[in-house]
């Protein structure tokens, strides 16, 4: 069964349904269990399990120290271009948008890298905004290569491509791909999605699927928290990770759970995220999935951050910056507005004061001493 028959089968009636049925002696029995399902993660979403957030932070807490002891993998963004050819309302870089418009030449992608590299740092995600006439395939390999010269992992979060072009960009050095589904609920998808590449909903659906066959290591996918009902959407990115983990065993499979920040134009959250609901969905993901990496980006607080990391966090943005050329030269505009701005070396001192270990490189952790 393809994924979008999966999603499909349940739709977002029926799944309010089964999320208005739980009751807390539901929750319980889940909790109870060392094995859950995917039908588990709306037991542990509904209203009925906030009484239980406790005991479910708890049993994350448990799980992750025994899954992935107390490291945290860090890495920064390294946005080289943010020309877009999509209309998206939500996103700083869609077309119709006035803003401060760059594209790095190679020699700019070095000097962005190296600075990256001088903060001790050596994983990195490569970013653009969705334009192949700006970045096509053969300009991202050679950023790909560029920065392989300087740094050890490198994620790329970029357009839906076909196979044959993720194929090309593994030898060069990609080993890891974001793709954010955005919204899952389809309906949403398209009142969102009205122009440009991106409103080819299956396509992207099915990018990481694509991703993993031609080879790369990692796939990160997840929702835009905010964008449509929260508790549907996170379920149906837990059948979205369900599925890859089936289809591609040998892939480490991770979720992010960005939630919306403030943009260049207004624009109304449909579905705000609480601090509360935030914590349930990321329990309720490393209940279900003991195993899987889980995103904790700068949209979120220092303080949020900091306190939500023993409940199943494994991965964090730090140094960050969300405009092109933000590393070493003159920056656009943001992509959005980040919430926590400590630097590389402050990041690594915070974890270490909160008794956990920076992994910085792929062959050691990078840690400072106090």
């Amino acid at each position: 069964m393809s994924l979008l028959t999966t999603i499909r089968e349940r739709s977002s009636a029926e799944c309010h349904a089964l999320l208005g049925a739980v009751t807390p002696r539901h929750v319980e029995a889940v909790l109870a269990r060392s094995r859950l399902t995917t039908d588990d993660f709306l037991v542990l979403a509904s209203d009925a399990a906030t009484a239980s957030l406790e005991p479910m932070a708890q049993k994350a807490r448990s799980l992750t120290r025994r899954h992935f002891g107390n490291a945290i993998v860090l890495f920064t963004p390294l946005y080289v271009s943010n020309y877009c050819d999509n209309a998206c309302a939500y996103c700083s870089f869609a077309k119709q948008f006035r803003i401060s418009r760059r594209h790095l030449s190679l020699d700019e992608v070095a000097r962005e890298a190296d600075a990256i590299a001088a903060t001790g740092m050596r994983h990195v995600l490569v970013l653009t905004g969705e334009s192949r006439s700006k970045a096509p395939v053969d300009y991202l390999e050679g950023v790909v290569r560029t920065v392989r010269q300087r740094l050890s992992s490198i994620g790329i979060e970029v357009y839906p491509m076909a196979q044959d072009e993720y194929a090309r960009l593994v030898p060069a050095g990609v080993d890891a791909l974001t793709v954010y589904q955005e919204v899952y609920d389809e309906d949403a998808y398209r009142r969102l999605h009205k122009g440009g590449p991106k409103s080819n909903y299956e396509f992207r659906l099915d990018a990481p699927d694509r991703a993993c066959r031609a080879g790369i290591h990692t796939v990160t996918v997840g929702p835009l928290l905010g964008l449509a009902d929260y508790r549907v959407e996170a379920y149906r990115a837990a059948l979205h990770v369900a599925h890859l983990r089936k289809a591609h065993p040998s892939v480490e499979v991770s979720v992010a759970l960005p939630r919306m920040r403030p943009l260049v134009a207004e624009f109304e959250v449909a579905c705000p995220v609480s601090d509360r609901a935030y914590v349930q969905l990321l329990t309720a993901f490393r209940l279900v999935f003991p195993t899987i990496g889980i995103t904790v980006s700068t949209r979120e607080s220092q303080e949020f951050r900091d306190n939500i990391l023993p409940l199943g966090i494994t991965r964090m943005s730090a140094g960050v910056s969300t405009a092109v050329g933000g590393h070493a030269g003159e920056a656009s505009t943001a992509q959005f507005e980040i919430a926590d701005t400590r630097s590389v070396d402050q990041m690594r001192l915070d974890l270490m004061r909160l008794g956990f270990q920076a992994v910085m490189h792929d062959w050691h952790a990078g840690m400072l001493t106090p």
